[in-house]
């Protein structure tokens, strides 16, 4: 097919918009998977015009000789050197005869795919460092990525077709983010591939949110979940992972109640008791799901931003997931480490867990699901509730599990796959997150009775969730009261912002 004739957006298309563009100039360094994305700029035409140097260093020893020593070369410590290597090649050899008129840029990529000797799923880190303007500090845009062809050729291909969509997102796009986000799917499908970290940064990206962009990945079907910082740095799963036990608390956390934070201290305490761990201390993640997200048909991103500016202050990771099912989040976090994964939850949860028709009969049912949650030991931190409509406590050693799963349910109670917690305070169970929501915003200030003092000072300061002092007027446009709809306590697990 002639490219003219190929639909909109076609990697054939884009790699020669950026050939005939005579303001790009650049390098291609590419390790692991041949130099799929260069060649794309060759095969179209016209490449003289963009193309300054391409590079390969696949042998190991000369790749440390090039770009240092590193103990992984798949990795983003090996990318950036890369980036570091090429781009000041590139400006210091150039700038003198081209600078004036030209953007430098270096692209790189270090893969490891599917192979005669590798049967693993592919995956790899690619980069771009460029100049939005001749002589300008350069920007940066990383992303990493999953291959999930079976084929080592399909890899290959969907490599070359990704990195073209990042160049040309990075060239032509950095002003619409969420469309550049859009856009490294085209011509590829998630069935194809996975971007589970994206991070924009430099004078070219100033205006762009990195955990805003990590919820983008969410939102827009690129992965299931990715991850950034307390501080708001994007962070890829086997960064933060490798090797580590793993403590989730999930929750809306809108606001984070002393009940959560309960929740949190005393998962911890006990998690970091278990032999399993031998003294190891587990990596804590707070998870928002879309789902806790989401107000009527779309996530409200201002609201989402307002929730990681509070939970800034308890110095964890926070993931964002589509994970509805608790034993798919297991599943997804044991692709990273072997250690035992831990969740801590309310008790209504549990009816979720015990609920046959929540679970896929080709995957197993209700037993598959189980087998996925408690795989490598994992483990089940269970924090009371009370129940609406009697108001009696709702435990582990009182949840009503129905008949026929009597004798797992006490299999899994008896050998500590569910771990009772209780209170420090029994009237944490009466903390509804909603009615904390709901004197907040009308400006009732009884509320800071129900947080943690760090996070009522973020809420007060930064007037989180509506919040106005009692002398100001209400604001029309903040958000209805109980828009977080009436649950019940929240389940989690980490420590405190003490660090206890």
């Amino acid at each position: 097919m002639d490219w003219w004739n190929e639909p909109s957006g076609s990697p054939h298309e884009k790699a020669l918009r950026i050939n005939l563009d005579a303001r790009w100039y650049g390098t291609f360094a590419e390790i692991g998977a041949g130099q799929e994305v260069a060649r794309w700029f060759f095969h179209v035409g016209g490449a003289s015009g963009t193309v300054a140097k391409t590079i390969s260093a696949y042998d190991m020893a000369v790749s440390d000789a090039v770009y240092g020593p590193t103990q992984r070369y798949v990795s983003r410590q090996r990318l950036e050197a890369m980036l570091d290597h090429e781009f000041g090649l590139i400006v210091e050899r150039l700038d003198r005869i081209k600078g004036a008129e030209r953007n430098f840029f270096a692209f790189a990529d270090t893969v490891a795919t599917r192979s005669y000797t590798r049967r693993q799923e592919g995956h790899g880190w690619m980069g771009l460092r460029f100049q939005h303007a001749p002589r300008q500090p350069p920007s940066e845009l990383v992303i990493h990525v999953r291959l999930l062809d079976k084929e080592p050729v399909r890899q290959q291909e969907a490599l070359g077709i990704l990195g073209v969509n990042l160049i040309h997102g990075a060239f032509y796009l950095r002003d619409q983010p969420e469309q550049l986000i859009r856009s490294l799917l085209d011509h590829l499908t998630w069935e194809r591939i996975e971007v589970d970290l994206i991070d924009f940064s430099g004078p070219a990206f100033t205006h762009v949110d990195n955990r805003l962009m990590a919820l983008q990945l969410v939102e827009q079907d690129l992965t299931e979940a990715a991850m950034f910082t307390a501080s708001g740095e994007p962070v890829q799963w086997a960064e933060v992972l490798y090797k580590r036990p793993v403590l989730v608390q999930r929750g809306s956390f809108r606001p984070y109640t002393n009940a959560a934070l309960d929740v949190l201290e005393q998962a911890y305490a006990k998690f970091v008791q278990e032999p399993e761990l031998q003294g190891e201390s587990p990596v804590v993640l707070l998870e928002m799901t879309l789902r806790h997200l989401t107000t009527g048909d779309a996530v409200d991103h201002r609201d989402f931003l307002q929730r990681a500016d509070m939970l800034r202050v308890l110095g964890k990771p926070i993931l964002i997931s589509n994970f509805r099912r608790f034993h798919r989040l297991a599943s997804y976090l044991g692709r990273y480490t072997p250690k035992p994964i831990a969740l801590a939850l309310g008790a209504s949860k549990l009816f979720e867990i015990f609920d046959e028709s929540f679970y896929n009969p080709e995957e197993g049912g209700l037993l598959g699901g189980l087998g996925q949650l408690f795989k490598n030991r994992g483990r089940l931190y269970v924090y009371p509730a009370l129940q609406k409509d009697t108001g009696c406590p709702l435990s582990v050693d009182e949840f009503p599990v129905a008949d026929s799963l009597r004798h797992l349910y006490e299999h899994l109670r008896s050998n500590r796959y569910l771990v009772p917690l209780t209170p420090t305070d029994p009237e944490f169970l009466r903390i509804r997150r909603a009615e904390v929501l709901a004197m907040i915003q009308r400006g009732d200030p009884e509320w800071e009775a129900f947080v943690p003092p760090p996070i009522a000072a973020v809420i007060k300061r930064d007037r989180l969730f509506g919040y106005r002092p009692v002398e100001e007027p209400a604001d029309s446009s903040a958000q209805p009261a109980g828009a977080d709809g009436d649950r019940p306590p929240p389940g989690g697990a980490g420590v405190s912002p003490s660090g206890t």
